[in-house]
């Protein structure tokens, strides 16, 4: 199987002007000695523009790869050879590198591309940026052996290349060369050659003869504009991620670490529709994953619909909780622990978990966990830019002093796992460290009903002391200082945490309050959600009686693929029968799947499609609109999309046999939300929709035809 890594380079930015770094980078040929396996370099080809402008070389580089001998001797190689091709721009002040494999390019592809270019805000700086591909299509067997050798070689490569070209700059600074002169374009007259050269920049000369006044106009105007800041040079720095950014604000990565983050970041930007989340959160699903960037991108997928469809963007603003909780709740931020990590702490042994699900239901108690931790991220972040390091997580220190048997009252503990379940999918990495304090005898029947729904890495940031011993050597002096430890653990530190205690039962709601109380917190954001099975499609029915309306969707494929379609009947469907599909039990919060077309209505007799079906992938969010033609019944469908077997082969992919044999295939999750609007408000609502959060910027009077990304909405011409 043919193994594809990709690699791109964050932004690396030198504070010398471009001509300094060139002079710099030329000193590696055809030697260089901090690369001891860059033995020589020979050039095959070369080109020079009659200005000196342009000069593109083309060399061929001889590697000694430190691989294993026994690797060389059955690859019968003892060098490997590449071709590097650079082409130097010195009017643009750009130089493009080029590399691939001559060796073994019939079972091994590397391509490589580096680029030095100007700074786009400061033209005395110079950026590098590079990326590359390995694809190891066979080799002897020894492919993986092949592909760590690979990348271990590439990254120490990396990580050389800013030292080579500091030890250089220093090595021209010795020599007392700290300034190159740019390039300017060479005057046409012999005598004025002498005397323009210490006139910079260049401004044409009475004398020269028309056409060459023109030419040296012409660059100088190139020369001013390639560097000013309004021309949108090589992408701005604030949609690519720079080196040292990365190291303040995030922390020591390899250079893998890096690429990963930098290619997911890119691929959200170009698919995602909505908030992007901050690099340091994108981070913490890659750590998550032990950077596995198709694990992470699906975990983090699945976080964003999540944050849409609970509003999590807006609960820190707009949501108040309950008095119950503020009152009730034994939990609150305090200071932050000797690695500067905001601190919580809980003390959960006073809280009365009990009362505070029956007062409150499971719902309102999840909403208030998740500001909790929305408020960790807000802190970690404040605290990154006040300890001047990075800080990704927050310290939680869990009180268990009167914890009982109470504690264990099942519906609690299930709102309990509950609430792990939510935290752990969508605050991954957060938890920095577990400090579980006065343990009593009760505890290791609470864990053990907890520890399963906790993840490994999580597990091993977990401290947990019995008694008194948190007092002792070890303990919690090793983790927060003296001044704040709380009163209540025996420090001096007034802690403002609520005390807790027991919830009046006067403030009990009935079962049957909870229970509605639940199901309208659930559907309380505007999407609705719906279950699609093969062979049962969910279908929404519109009535539209003026016929020019315009129908509008939005909706988030969560699980499985599905076709979207929308259809035009004259006569009403009939209302469907409550229970036609008893066998799937749909029966769970928000889990509606309805079919309205009759099973005996036919296309082209009974309705027409009035849209081409669109294929929507797992994880796309697609917004639309269709203006209506005729009054009557229009359908939306979500349809199963099942895998047509490999069309170039017409076996099926291996996958596609796994895929189908794993039950939950068959069920696919859709949240969707629809709105009819008056044609004559189409226009005006555009602009008030366009600036809402709802993800309808699709539909602005722009954007007529479908759009570049994934997942381009349907738009009716």
């Amino acid at each position: 199987a043919a193994m594809v890594q990709k690699y791109q380079s964050p932004v690396r930015v030198y504070k010398h002007p471009f001509e300094l770094i060139m002079a710099a980078y030329e000193r590696r040929f055809p030697t260089c000695p901090l690369i001891p396996m860059f033995v020589a370099s020979d050039t095959v080809n070369e080109y020079k523009s009659e200005d000196e402008a342009i000069h593109v070389i083309e060399r061929r580089c001889k590697l000694d790869i430190d691989a294993p001998r026994l690797l060389k001797k059955i690859a019968g190689v003892d060098y490997v050879y590449f071709v590097q091709k650079n082409s130097l721009n010195r009017r643009e002040r750009t130089l493009h590198i080029e590399a691939y494999n001559e060796t073994f390019s019939n079972r091994v592809i590397i391509n490589e591309h580096c680029c030095y270019t100007v700074h786009p805000e400061n033209e005395d700086w110079t950026c590098f940026e590079q990326s590359a591909s390995l694809d190891i299509k066979s080799f002897f067997g020894f492919e993986s052996t092949v592909e760590k050798i690979a990348m271990k070689q590439y990254t120490s490569n990396i990580k050389k290349g800013k030292e080579i070209i500091e030890y250089y700059l220093k090595q021209l600074e010795e020599e007392g060369i700290t300034f190159v002169p740019r390039w300017t374009p060479p005057v046409a007259c012999k005598l004025e050659s002498s005397t323009s050269h210490a006139r910079r920049p260049v401004s044409p000369a009475i004398n020269i003869p028309d056409s060459a006044a023109k030419e040296g106009l012409n660059n100088k105007e190139i020369l001013n504009t390639s560097g000013s800041p309004s021309e949108p040079t090589a992408g701005t720095p604030d949609d690519k991620l720079d080196a040292d950014y990365i190291k303040r604000y995030l922390g020591d990565l390899t250079p893998m670490q890096e690429s990963c983050l930098i290619r997911l970041r890119q691929w959200l930007q170009e698919t995602h529709k909505g908030k992007i989340p901050k690099d340091e959160h994108i981070l913490r699903f890659l750590r998550a994953r032990d950077f596995n960037i198709d694990k992470a991108r699906e975990i983090l997928c699945q976080s964003l619909t999540w944050r849409k469809q609970h509003q999590v963007d807006y609960i820190l603003d707009t949501w108040n909780p309950p008095q119950v909780l503020q009152d009730y709740y034994a939990g609150g931020w305090h200071h932050h622990d000797k690695d500067g990590r905001p601190l919580y702490v809980l003390r959960l042994g006073q809280m009365d978990t009990k009362g505070l699900v029956r007062a409150l239901g499971e719902e309102a108690l999840l909403r208030y966990v998740l500001s909790i931790n929305e408020e960790g991220l807000r802190r970690c972040e404040e605290n990154t830019k006040v300890f001047g390091r990075p800080i990704s997580s927050w310290t939680c220190l869990v009180d268990l002093e009167g914890l009982n048997m109470r504690h264990l009252w099942r519906p609690g503990v299930k709102a309990l796992l509950r609430i792990i379940e939510v935290v752990e999918a969508n605050y991954p990495e957060t938890l920095g460290r577990l400090l579980i304090l006065r343990a009593p005898r009760v505890f290791p029947v609470l864990w053990t009903l907890v520890s399963p729904f906790i993840d490994d890495n999580t597990r091993k940031k977990f401290l947990i002391y019995a008694g008194n011993d948190y007092q002792g050597p070890g303990g919690l002096l090793d983790y927060i200082d003296k001044e704040i430890i709380p009163d209540f653990l025996g420090g001096e530190c007034m802690c403002e945490v609520p005390e807790g205690g027991l919830v009046p039962k006067s403030l009990y709601r009935t079962a049957e309050e909870l229970e509605n109380e639940d199901i309208k917190l659930w559907t309380e954001t505007i999407y609705q959600s719906a279950s699609v099975f093969k062979g049962a499609p969910h279908e929404v029915l519109i009535q539209i009686v003026d016929a020019s309306s315009v129908i509008t969707w939005d909706f988030d494929v969560c699980k499985g693929d599905i076709v979207f379609n929308i259809f035009h009947s004259k006569r009403a469907p009939q209302p469907p029968k409550k229970d036609s599909l008893g066998a799937h039990s749909i029966t769970s919060p928000g889990g509606n799947n309805v079919q309205l077309i009759d099973k005996v209505w036919q296309l082209g007799r009974d309705y027409s499609m009035v849209e081409s079906p669109l294929i929507c992938k797992e994880g796309e969010s697609v917004q639309g609109s269709h203006v209506t033609r005729w009054p009557g019944f229009y359908i939306l469908q979500w349809k199963f999309h099942s895998m047509p077997a490999c069309a170039t082969t017409n076996l099926p992919r291996v996958d596609d046999v796994l895929a189908s044999l794993q039950v939950s295939s068959h069920k696919c999750k859709v949240m969707y939300y629809t709105e009819v609007i008056g044609s004559e408000d189409f226009r005006g609502s555009m602009t008030s929709l366009e600036s809402s959060h709802s993800g309808f910027s699709q539909l602005s009077a722009a954007t007529t035809s479908s759009s570049q990304s994934h997942s381009s909405s349907m738009i009716s011409r």
